[in-house]
């Protein structure tokens, strides 16, 4: 470990959180999502591009038209078309996504001595907080194993525990609420963290492709020939029929068909749209069968 701790918060601009992350001729995926239009952009470009005036000018125009801006913390090779786990180049950032009792979570976190200082904090909303370490000599496995024992530890959001998860980039509104919040990162430390300065337990089963596995055999069934599409939406019409977050589900998805799929987590969040879109449909057919006889509700909507 090589940890410098700033004695005066350092508060990035977009550009220079960027440019402090990366190398200027890393390949890095920077998503632009407006769920108002269902618009989702990615561009793969170079961090010293993606932190030009140019494109930051761009990024300002599609964040003031109602776009989240989001930034992914691992490089990706240099023909890399897509952000999955085959496009990773190296792991250079873990993180910790706190949006529940993030005040309270965030304050363990800075008080612990399984991890060390971060190097970041973003305010991503009030009382939600994203925290951010700079690793090197981590595989991709070491890497995911130890942000669940984080996640695991400090109750961040479990969906965030992939290598090619995305973050909020500092400087911009995020537009999920009425009422525009800029994201601020502060900076806490200039080190860069190896495996070991984390006194984690980490289970290498406790990860998201193995607990697909794992629960894809035990709930299907063995007299069933179902292509793996059809399995994928079989779990995850399972899965949220027993009240399991969305987002969770579409990250197990994603990692499963992370070899097979281009995109894989367009293609798992259309298949939990799907299966969603399936369970409440079969809600409405019980509440309509459940109507007394007769007393049955004019539905202008139905054919």
């Amino acid at each position: 470990m090589n940890q410098v701790e700033n004695p005066t918060a350092f508060v990035p601009s977009a550009s220079e959180y960027i440019l402090d992350n990366f190398e200027q001729t890393d390949r890095i995926a920077m998503l632009v999502l407006n769920r108002d239009f269902g618009e989702t952009i990615q561009r793969i470009t170079s961090a010293q591009k993606a932190s030009s005036p140019e494109f930051q000018a761009w990024l300002r125009y599609k964040n003031a038209n109602g776009s989240d801006i989001y930034i992914g913390m691992n490089p990706l090779r240099q023909d890399a078309s897509t952000r999955t786990k085959e496009d990773i180049e190296s792991i250079r950032h873990v993180y910790l996504d706190l949006d529940h009792r993030g005040t309270e979570a965030l304050e363990s976190v800075e008080n612990s001595s399984a991890v060390p200082k971060p190097n970041y904090v973003l305010t991503s909303s009030p009382g939600k907080f994203q925290v951010v370490w700079k690793v090197e000599g981590m595989s991709l496995e070491e890497a995911e194993g130890l942000l669940h024992a984080m996640a695991r530890e400090f109750g961040g959001d479990p969906a965030a525990t992939d290598a090619t998860r995305v973050l909020r980039l500092p400087g911009f509104a995020n537009k999920k609420y009425e009422t525009d919040f800029y994201v601020e990162a502060r900076g806490e430390s200039t080190g860069i963290y190896h495996l070991r300065d984390f006194k984690l337990h980490i289970d290498s089963q406790d990860s998201p492709s193995h607990n697909y596995d794992i629960r894809a055999k035990r709930e299907s069934s063995p007299h069933t020939k179902l292509s793996q599409s059809e399995h994928d939406w079989a779990f995850a019409k399972r899965a949220l029929a027993r009240g399991e977050d969305p987002e969770e589900v579409i990250e197990q998805i994603a990692q499963h068909r992370a070899r097979d799929k281009s995109d894989p987590q367009d293609y798992a969040r259309r298949t939990v749209s799907k299966a969603q879109a399936e369970l409440q449909q079969n809600a409405n057919h019980r509440t309509t069968s459940a109507e007394p006889s007769g007393q049955t509700e004019d539905r202008g909507d139905r054919t």
